[in-house]
């Protein structure tokens, strides 16, 4: 969303906000939760198409999942916002020669998932259902994918989740918020009103979820990677798991933008998850 048509509607529901607060905060909510991107091309789908699919239902909804069986163990690979399951293939290519078993899913709203919009803690839920379906040993993160992830780990404890690896992961849904209210220019009504969504829709405000403090007591064991330069989410962010994550070793990585896709990243992710050097020839 371009600057100026972002500051042109949030001026619009800043509005609307002093003659309905609710629909001020549900077209907020939906412009923050609907992706423009994240749909399959004919290459993603070729390569996808590769896989055992099945989709994973919560209530009327459904996600869709990838599996590439291997004797290994399985490894869950969650992507992040207006992204899709084939951002992976790189690294699915690499883990399918160390016969893992892999499982990558498409996130509500995006590739062949279902729903129309995108929601961090009904992510979460979602994970949650695909790793206990798929009895998952590790899971690999990128971005929201991480947040999401970290929120269901705290939540239901997997006992046989014994790695996760976040890639450019916010470290609390608060400033992330905060990033988009700045960005639209809502004024303090709107802001309110948005927290009274969550707390309705969730029974919590943005500000608890703080996932860098959920992870200081989870037996995970972790690998956090992040850009010095990521533009979109700060590198302050890593540095809070670092303070609260004990059990994970965190990578500085530069110019490798927010994506980290790089055979750099690979190499760490491997070596993390197979416990022993990686060389790319």
């Amino acid at each position: 969303m371009k600057l100026v048509l972002a500051k042109s509607i949030g001026f619009i529901i800043n509005l609307l906000v002093y003659v309905s607060p609710k629909r001020a905060a549900f077209l907020a909510i939906r412009l923050f939760s609907k992706p423009r991107k994240g749909k399959h091309t004919e290459e993603a789908t070729d390569f996808l198409n590769t896989a055992f699919q099945e989709e994973v239902f919560l209530k009327d909804r459904s996600i869709m999942t990838y599996r590439w069986p291997g004797k290994g163990e399985t490894i869950l690979l969650v992507h992040g916002w207006e992204s899709n399951a084939f951002r992976w293939k790189s690294l699915i290519d690499s883990l399918k020669l160390k016969n893992f078993n892999i499982v990558a899913i498409d996130a509500p709203a995006h590739g062949k998932s279902t729903d129309k919009s995108f929601h961090i803690i009904d992510y979460a839920e979602y994970i949650h259902l695909v790793s206990r379906k798929f009895k998952t040993q590790t899971i690999i993160s990128h971005s929201f994918g991480g947040l999401a992830t970290i929120c269901f780990q705290y939540k239901y404890r997997l006992p046989e989740l014994k790695k996760i690896v976040l890639l450019g992961a916010p470290s609390n849904l608060k400033d992330v918020m905060k990033r988009y209210t700045k960005l639209m220019s809502y004024n303090s009504k709107v802001i309110k009103a948005i927290n009274a969504f969550y707390l309705n829709q969730y029974g919590h405000l943005p500000e608890y979820y703080n996932v860098a403090k959920f992870t200081q007591d989870l037996n995970s064991s972790g690998l956090i990677i992040h850009d010095l330069t990521d533009p979109i989410v700060p590198y302050q962010d890593a540095l809070d798991y670092k303070r609260h994550f004990t059990n994970a070793k965190v990578i500085s990585t530069k110019n490798l933008d927010h994506s980290l896709k790089s055979r750099e990243v690979e190499e760490h992710i491997l070596e993390f998850v197979t416990n022993q050097i990686i060389i790319f020839s």
